[in-house]
């Protein structure tokens, strides 16, 4: 059985985290719901412009997100390519007389195959 300071501190910090987490979550799709309201307005503001072009400005927004994107799944192949080399690395000095050091090759080929898709199959602009 635990002691009874133990379930106190057990229960409150639970309660402690849940309630973090819940007030972060709601303080973060208020944080979307309005920066979604501010691009609305600048856009329709921009769109009664009769010298702006809202189109172009969706596009290029599209397109800086579709980059940041691709450089997101590139910097995860990169990531985990290396961890895949470093777990390599550890068990192989860990463990000489077995082949254990082919468990990083999970992390390594995942890495491999994120980066191949980044530079061989994402759609080109």
């Amino acid at each position: 059985m635990f002691p009874l300071p133990m379930a106190l501190f057990l229960s409150v910090g639970a309660i402690a985290l849940f309630s973090f987490i819940s007030v972060a979550t709601w303080s973060d799709n208020r944080r979307r719901e309005r920066e979604a309201f501010y691009k609305s307005e600048a856009l329709k503001k921009l769109a009664e412009s009769p010298s702006a072009d809202a189109l172009a400005v969706l596009r290029e927004e599209e397109r800086i997100a579709a980059k940041r994107r691709h450089e997101g799944i590139r910097l995860g192949g990169l990531i985990t390519t290396a961890t895949g080399l470093g777990v390599m690395a550890f068990f192989r000095l860990l463990v000489d007389d077995r082949p254990v050091w082919a468990m990083g090759l999970v992390p390594l080929l995942i890495g491999v195959a994120m980066l191949a898709y980044s530079y061989f199959l994402t759609p080109k602009e």
